[in-house]
């Protein structure tokens, strides 16, 4: 049995001669090699449909906040929708990692570089829970196989972002899954950029519909799914 994490503990971070950070604890890359900001829209905005489903009091949630780059698409996103009022996005994040790293991260995408200022700030600050512009964002820190049975909200749109299932299985588990389920609205869906069947068999089991669709780049496939009435 893995030992749980009580305390949060700073991710260290090994980079890459193209500027993708590498989380060390987990040998695993923070988003793809060949264009991260592209790999999170096709996986996570288009894989939940946001262009169409964004709306007042909508709520994003995602396993593993990292360099916050999915953050600032769902808020690009967002924007790009017209800004409906009251929503936001809640993040469960383990191994934080400091606002520099950040910061040298992001650089990479100047898009998302571009809005990152007021995120960046009130990180740096030792702030987890800030407003970009009317978009609530709130980061809890700690296991989330801990973390998000305390949870007291339900998302409508799940990223599910942790690293590799290989490399980082005690985020994509059967009990942490059902907590997902647990706090799914109606009708609400999650995406994912692996395929591997026990978590798509874990979220069958969580109370998902799920398929298996293209994937971004060279992976072949990908995971999306919609809670089951």
């Amino acid at each position: 049995m893995t030992k749980r994490q009580t305390t949060t503990t700073t991710a260290t971070i090994t980079w890459k001669d193209s500027g993708v950070p590498v989380a060390d604890r987990f040998d695993d890359p923070y988003f793809s090699l060949e264009d991260g900001l592209a790999e999170t829209r096709h996986v996570f905005i288009d894989g939940n449909d946001l262009a169409a489903r964004l709306s007042p009091g909508f709520q994003i949630a995602e396993l593993g906040f990292g360099t916050g780059l999915n953050m600032l698409a769902a808020f690009i996103a967002w924007r790009a929708s017209g800004s409906p009022e009251g929503a936001g996005l809640t993040s469960f994040e383990a191994f934080p990692m400091k606002a520099a790293d950040i910061d040298r991260a992001l650089q990479t995408f100047p898009e998302a570089h571009a809005v990152a200022g007021p995120f960046l700030t009130a990180w740096a600050e030792g702030a987890r829970r800030f407003d970009l512009d009317g978009f609530t964002v709130e980061v809890i820190e700690g296991d989330a196989r801990d973390t998000l049975a305390s949870w007291d909200g339900k998302a409508d749109a799940w990223f599910l972002d942790g690293f590799s299932p290989a490399k980082n299985p005690e985020l994509w588990g059967e009990d942490l899954m059902a907590q997902v389920g647990i706090h799914t609205a109606p009708n609400g869906t999650f995406a994912t950029y692996t395929a591997a069947g026990f978590v798509r068999r874990a979220l069958d089991a969580a109370g998902f519909d799920v398929e298996r669709v293209s994937g971004y780049g060279r992976k072949r496939h990908m995971s999306r799914g919609t809670l089951r009435p």
